[in-house]
């Protein structure tokens, strides 16, 4: 595989860094604002979160291009849990470990290569070829649904009810410790981490990088310095929930990023090999994009967060 492109270089004028950037590199706004929100762009040595944040002319930039890889996804015969299909959505019920679409180091064996396979093809194109019918998306080792668009308009459609926060997204969550409330709100700012480009951060509210985001939460269960929680998500940004937990000092338990697993509870997720985040989209509810219907889905909790459950009752007795 090749080496990425690095391109580095000040900025000419004064104005917001998407079009500085574009003016001194010749990239397009569109794919800088792209590259930002891959955490691919620094800005006097931190990493840029927003394409609005204004620039001084003079300002020095580094930006990484992800080395070139296929445009197009390739169909492969990858086994699918679907909780709903028509000609316009399909409703799938992902595995923890399964990337939702190609990208560099991740090819092959994604949520797109197996609906390409199964639809045939029929996907919306909107988000172009690397992409077909993506909506939304949730973590490689978050397991849970996730709506599929199969046609232009239910894409359209579906974009809109997210964008307006209005589709229903109900997640179980197993945090490290007890949170002093048993139900609240996390109302903070999510952004890319200027330490780590890979990594969120939760930002002041009054800031102008990252975008707002909301989970409310209640607490189903106390379990051995843990707690099983139910979180509704308002907002949808990246490493939501888990980057929220983490700031109010209650990370997910097996968060390879952002948590940091209680003592007394190691041998328990060795003992089990739990290494993922204990995150589960449970249920996902929207508007139909084109017959008007209310559609609600539910998944039951997988197998490895069901025992991790079950075990962290049992030291409880």
């Amino acid at each position: 595989m090749s080496e990425p492109e690095i391109i580095t270089g000040t900025t000419t004028s004064p104005a917001r860094l998407d079009k500085a950037l574009a003016e001194a590199t010749g990239l397009s706004r569109a794919r800088v604002q792209g590259l930002i929100d891959e955490g691919r762009v620094d800005v006097a040595g931190k990493t840029a979160s927003s394409a609005s944040m204004k620039v001084a002319g003079g300002t020095p930039f580094r930006i990484i291009i992800a080395a070139a890889m296929s445009a197009e996804a390739k169909p492969e015969d990858i086994p699918l849990t679907i909780a709903y299909e028509d000609k316009h959505v399909i409703v799938v019920d992902k595995p923890a470990g399964m990337v939702v679409h190609p990208a560099v180091g991740n090819i092959t064996g994604t949520l797109v290569n197996a609906l390409l396979h199964h639809c045939r093809g029929q996907l919306s194109g909107i988000n172009g070829v690397a992409r077909p019918g993506i909506v939304h998306r949730i973590d490689k080792d978050t397991s849970g649904l996730l709506v599929v668009a199969k046609s232009d308009a239910a894409h359209e459609g579906l974009a809109v009810q997210f964008a307006a926060h209005t589709v229903h997204r109900r997640y179980l969550a197993v945090c490290s410790g007890h949170p002093t409330s048993g139900e609240g709100t996390i109302n903070a700012r999510v952004g890319r981490s200027d330490a780590d480009r890979k990594k969120m951060t939760v930002l002041p509210n009054n800031s102008s990088r990252g975008k707002s985001a909301i989970t409310h939460y209640t607490v189903l269960e106390r379990l051995a310095h843990a707690a099983l929680v139910e979180c509704r998500l308002e907002t949808g940004r990246t490493h939501q929930v888990r980057v929220h937990f983490a700031s109010i000092g209650h990370p997910l338990l097996g968060d390879p990023a952002y948590g940091r697993t209680p003592k007394p509870l190691r041998p328990v997720l060795e003992e089990l090999a739990f290494t993922r985040q204990a995150l589960h989209a449970a249920e996902l509810g929207f508007v139909h994009p084109v017959t008007g219907e209310t559609l609600r889905f539910g998944s039951e909790l997988p197998q490895d967060m069901q025992e991790l459950i079950d075990q962290l009752r049992d030291i409880d007795r």
